[in-house]
């Protein structure tokens, strides 16, 4: 009732002032309206921008627009240090947010007449502060070969974004295809290897160019080392133990050089009968047969060279072919690309000279024109008649003719395996203290003041050639197509036109005021030796050499090879000896004195002294020496053959 009386009073009030006012204009009117008449008008909020989702911003902006100005209640989870609200847009920046999700944060504007919006739910956001991490990154073969794909897999702890293989992947000899995913974690791709290649040292590598879908910048990772080997292997050589393809011993044996380490089991041949199985093959009637062998081959130079052992005797004045078939494979699995076959093959000698190699004959010359001879693989010696009373000092084989040259004006020769001896006139080079060596139906003999000779007609003529040195010549030898002459001064000539025109070598070390003294091939190696235990070594024909470590520093006077073995000889009567195709040397003490030269056949090695005729031989590649009892003359002998 006080209440409505109140009322009352105040209308009654405000008529008498409306009677008394000389103004009736609007504007007085229309705050007499609202005065009468009160603001019941809440403010309409509504979301302009919602917080990006996920972020990894802890502060993020938010806007939101209001139909009146107002004060801003904060209501969740969320809070700003803007309170007060505009007409039209208004952004605002949350306070600093934890990682989590955000789903309960609220916002009310109350205008100045206390009138309060309805909530605005603040739409659901994620803050993602967390970096992605790499769980794997893998590759699916890390041995690959010609042929092979590896599946890559790279798996994310979330999903990621802005991730691209092809931009973020380095990639080591191989290609990547473009890596997919269903989800953004789990991301595949084919891993396709260089052909041609070679490296055992390989990664992929993720850089940290991507982010997570919040922002994230995520950590490089690198998958682990794989190996990728698509060269197949090669045919280096195909040689016989004496490396004279023309003239083989039918008691030889052939050995298959690669150009790489090869698996053995792959590397097989026929051991049961005369068919042609296996991956190395023998034949002399084009494989309609193959030769029986008597093992399987025989692995060395760390599984580079396999050497075939016939059963029995070859054939003799026959030519043989060897066939390597596309089933060898090297380590890595990679097969031959294409069958191997040698185009001419080689022929062994006529019987009667074959005959006299399987006894074992041996020829060895020295000073006042010495030559003993063995036919018992060096068991016992016997004088033979040289012709000349020179001394010689280099002795060679082939063709069936020995020939031996020396101080003389003449050369030795024998065609009846050093039964009896001719004198041959030569060019008139000064050949002391040389050597002389047969290759390719070619002699070539080599000694002072750079003295080469040549004859290719076993031996009857002999015509001189220019070797492009005034220095001394004292050790030649054949193998690969090509001639190799060592001498004073650690100079080297090369020929590889049958001793026609010679070129010098490239040498490693400086051997100026050193000779070397002898010079020797196998196994694809050239090894050339002399003053000081200085040993050199070629792998590429004689192009380049390179310094061998040697543990004894006496003169080397010669070195010989075979059964995958170097052998060499000393002033002091050591033995060096290397079973690693020439990489090292280790020495041995025979207990002879001045040993001269060294030569191999018939599983035996034998070296001469420049001492009372002393003779040694070796049945055991080289590690154990037995002085021969009686070898025929007390002389200086200066070198050795094996007739083969």
């Amino acid at each position: 009732m006080k209440k409505v009386l109140f009322i009352f009073l105040i209308f009654c009030f405000s008529l008498n002032i409306i009677s008394c006012s000389s103004s009736s204009d609007e504007d007085d009117e229309e705050d007499i309206d609202e005065i009468l008449t009160p603001d019941t008008t809440a403010p309409v909020i509504a979301e302009v921008t919602a917080v990006t989702t996920p972020t990894n911003d802890t502060t993020p902006d938010y806007t939101f627009s209001s139909s009146e100005a107002g004060t801003i209640t904060y209501g969740g989870s969320c809070s700003s240090s803007t309170t007060s609200a505009t007409t039209s847009n208004n952004t605002i920046t949350l306070v600093s947010l934890s990682e989590g999700t955000y789903s309960n944060c609220t916002i009310i504007v109350t205008d100045s007449a206390g009138n309060a919006s309805s909530t605005l739910s603040v739409s659901t956001f994620v803050v993602d502060t967390t970096a992605p991490s790499v769980s794997s990154f893998t590759l699916s073969d890390t041995a690959l070969i010609t042929g092979d794909n590896a599946t890559v897999t790279l798996v994310f702890s979330e999903a990621v974004a802005s991730f691209s293989s092809s931009a973020d992947i380095t990639v080591a000899n191989g290609t990547l295809a473009v890596m997919t995913s269903t989800d953004n974690i789990t991301w595949a791709g084919t891993f396709t290897p260089t052909a041609n290649t070679e490296d055992d040292n390989n990664t992929l590598s993720l850089a940290t160019s991507y982010t997570d879908t919040a922002g994230n910048t995520g950590p490089a990772a690198t998958t682990l080392n794989y190996v990728v080997d698509t060269t197949a292997p090669t045919v280096s050589s195909i040689s016989t133990t004496a490396d004279n393809q023309s003239s083989v011993s039918i008691t030889d044996n052939i050995t298959v050089t690669f150009s790489e380490a090869m698996e053995p089991s792959y590397v097989t041949t026929s051991t049961s009968d005369t068919f042609c199985a296996g991956t190395l093959r023998l034949s002399s009637d084009n494989f309609s047969t193959c030769v029986k062998m008597s093992s399987e081959p025989v692995s060395s130079n760390s599984n580079r060279t396999f050497t075939l052992d016939p059963y029995d005797n070859l054939t003799s004045s026959t030519t043989y072919k060897t066939r390597v078939t596309t089933g060898v494979k090297d380590t890595a699995g990679n097969a031959l690309s294409s069958q191997y076959e040698t185009s001419s093959g080689f022929t062994t000698t006529t019987s009667s000279s074959s005959s006299s190699s399987s006894s074992g004959v041996i020829v060895a010359v020295g000073d006042a024109g010495i030559m003993v001879r063995s036919t018992d693989n060096g068991s016992s010696w016997d004088n033979a008649t040289s012709g000349t009373g020179s001394g010689l000092f280099g002795v060679a084989f082939g063709n069936n003719t020995i020939v031996a040259v020396g101080a003389s004006d003449d050369i030795s020769r024998s065609t009846d395996n050093g039964l009896s001896w001719d004198n041959v006139t030569h060019a008139g080079s000064d050949l002391s203290q040389g050597d002389v060596t047969f290759g390719n139906n070619t002699f070539v003999a080599v000694g002072w003041a750079g003295s080469i000779e040549r004859s290719t007609d076993n031996g009857t003529n002999w015509a001189s050639v220019t070797s492009g040195t005034d220095k001394n010549l004292f050790g030649v030898t054949f193998g690969n197509n090509t001639f190799v002459a060592v001498g004073q001064d650690g100079n080297i000539l090369r020929s590889t036109d049958n001793g026609s025109s010679w070129d010098n070598a490239t040498i490693s070390i400086d051997l100026t005021g050193n000779r070397l003294r002898g010079v020797t091939f196998g196994n694809n190696t050239f090894v050339g030796a002399g003053d000081y235990g200085k040993i050199v070594r070629s792998t590429d024909n004689g192009t380049n050499w390179d310094n061998v470590t040697n543990t004894d520093s006496r003169v080397i006077w010669d070195i010989g090879f075979g059964n995958n073995t170097f052998v060499g000889v000393t002033h002091n009567g050591y033995i060096v000896r290397s079973t690693d195709n020439g990489s090292s040397f280790t020495r041995l003490n025979p207990g002879v004195n001045h040993l001269t030269d060294v030569s191999f056949g018939n599983n035996t090695f034998v070296g001469v002294s420049s001492i009372n005729g002393v003779i040694i031989r070796s049945t055991d590649n080289g590690s154990n020496w037995a002085s021969v009892n009686n070898s025929g003359t007390t002389g200086s002998l200066r070198g050795v053959v094996f007739l083969e």
